[in-house]
């Protein structure tokens, strides 16, 4: 299964706005996306369309997150995906 880590930049870590346009792009995705925090085992995996799931990961700024998802266009999806993650977007 392909995966990505990725490196929280948003100054308030995956909450509100950050969080929201994450779960979004997860959404929009024809895949199943799962984030943990980096060392967490792969079954404690949330759904990462999930923003509930998102805030209660309790990401902050620089906490490193995995990234996971499986099938057609996976690769593709994970980079996008860290893309958003390693914006600030509170500084937009």
């Amino acid at each position: 299964m392909p995966e990505r880590t990725a490196t929280i930049a948003s100054r308030v870590g995956l909450h509100a706005r950050p969080a929201a346009i994450f779960a979004e792009a997860a959404g929009d995705l024809d895949l199943e996306v799962t984030i943990a925090r980096e060392g967490e085992p792969a079954n404690d995996a949330m759904d990462a369309a999930s923003i509930l799931s998102l805030m209660s990961l309790g990401a902050s700024h620089g906490d490193v997150v995995v990234l996971r998802a499986e099938g057609e266009g996976a690769e593709a999806a994970l980079d996008s995906l860290v893309k958003i993650l390693e914006t600030d977007h509170d500084a937009e």
